[in-house]
């Protein structure tokens, strides 16, 4: 018999820098792989119609992430292309910076998207607030892991 238990696991690593380049805030989170995300990573199994993830958002929802939610609660600004996508055995790693003037606000949650609007939304993520200020830069590093136990 043959028990294949697959099991995705999502990590966020965000650093926040002031102007100067100083470390204002840095921290790691684990988030959600929704619903519509699940049903994303079938559908590329199966074909390439859906698009790949390419944008990733900041918002200043506190909702807690649950498996329906198909965007983020309330954006700042509006989804920032990434910046690299790059995948391991069995990792795929998303990164996007947010510039001084991008995002600003009080970051509480954040989001993965296969369009700049609209689209699919594969993850999500809630925490405590992280203040972006309008000069600040912030760096979001978004590893998501299949296992098999």
């Amino acid at each position: 018999m043959i028990n294949d238990d697959l099991k995705l696991r999502g990590d966020v690593a965000i650093v926040l820098k002031d102007k100067d380049g100083n470390v204002k805030d840095s921290r790691e989170i684990h988030n959600l792989v929704v619903s519509a995300g699940l049903t994303f990573i079938c559908s590329r199994m199966a074909g390439t119609s859906a698009g790949v993830m390419s944008h990733m958002a900041l918002g200043s929802g506190s909702t807690a992430a649950s498996a329906g939610q198909t965007d983020l609660v309330s954006i700042l600004g509006s989804r920032e292309a990434l910046d690299s996508t790059s995948a391991s055995s069995n990792t795929v790693t998303y990164v996007s910076s947010f510039e001084a003037g991008e995002g600003t606000g009080a970051v509480t949650e954040a989001g993965i998207f296969n369009a700049s609007s609209s689209g699919t939304m594969l993850c999500r993520t809630v925490f405590s607030v992280v203040n972006k200020e309008a000069d600040d830069t912030m760096s979001v590093t978004w590893t998501i892991t299949l296992t098999a136990s």
